[in-house]
């Protein structure tokens, strides 16, 4: 780590959602005989952090230390955990990642923080074919205050709120276009995914069907 920051950045999983769409608990959903919850951790572990686990709906304190959500926020979707997450550390900057994108790649997360450090970003988080992402998400701990705000409003838009956060801090808010980290050959796939492919969200039964046939290396069917 730089000098200005000494210490790992925390690493927050977002396990909070309600799970409507899978029918169970996503966290303990598994995916190829293993659980979402342990395949992100894996890859933050595998990115160099240790992981905490914020907003579960149940007890997950067996794969990584948990976080709560403030009691007056559960259930207004991701920004809660963020801010939960954000006030309760002590680096510069965090790395939030959802529970359910079991695709991204653990050197995507590396290139993430250290584009964060080396800019001073506000916020950084990538874009593929255009389309600005939402998570991985990259946030400077100064992007509290807004956030929180944002979340106390009617509108708790996660990209909306970071956009808004780098703006009052007069800060960078950085979008990578995932295309071009692929051809420097900063960032691929292990398992030699096309990039579109590394944020399939498994938020239902379908999508966790397609998320296991291409961990298996098969083709997807075109319907």
């Amino acid at each position: 780590m730089s000098a200005a920051h000494p210490l790992p950045p925390d690493a927050f999983i977002l396990a909070g959602g309600q799970s409507r769409r899978m029918g169970q608990d996503k966290a303990l959903t598994l995916l190829g005989g293993v659980s979402l919850v342990v395949r992100a951790c894996n890859l933050v572990r595998s990115a160099g952090l240790e992981p905490r686990i914020a907003g579960a709906r149940r007890d997950l304190s067996a794969f990584a230390p948990t976080l709560p959500d403030d009691p007056n926020h559960c259930g207004l979707g991701p920004l809660t955990g963020i801010c939960s997450g954000l006030a309760n550390t002590s680096t510069p900057i965090a790395l939030f990642i959802p529970v359910d994108l079991p695709l991204l790649p653990a050197r995507l997360i590396v290139y993430l923080l250290h584009h964060a450090m080396v800019s001073k970003s506000a916020v950084t988080v990538v874009s593929v074919a255009g389309f600005v992402q939402t998570f991985p998400a990259v946030l400077d701990t100064a992007a509290l205050p807004s956030l929180q705000s944002s979340l106390d409003s009617q509108d708790r838009n996660a990209l909306r709120a970071f956009r808004g956060a780098a703006s009052s801090l007069s800060r960078p808010f950085s979008v990578l276009p995932i295309e071009l980290l692929v051809q420097a050959g900063q960032v691929a796939s292990p398992q030699a995914l096309p990039p579109g492919l590394w944020f399939l969200n498994v938020n239902t039964p379908e999508d966790l069907s397609r998320a296991e046939t291409l961990l298996a290396g098969r083709p997807l069917q075109v319907i």
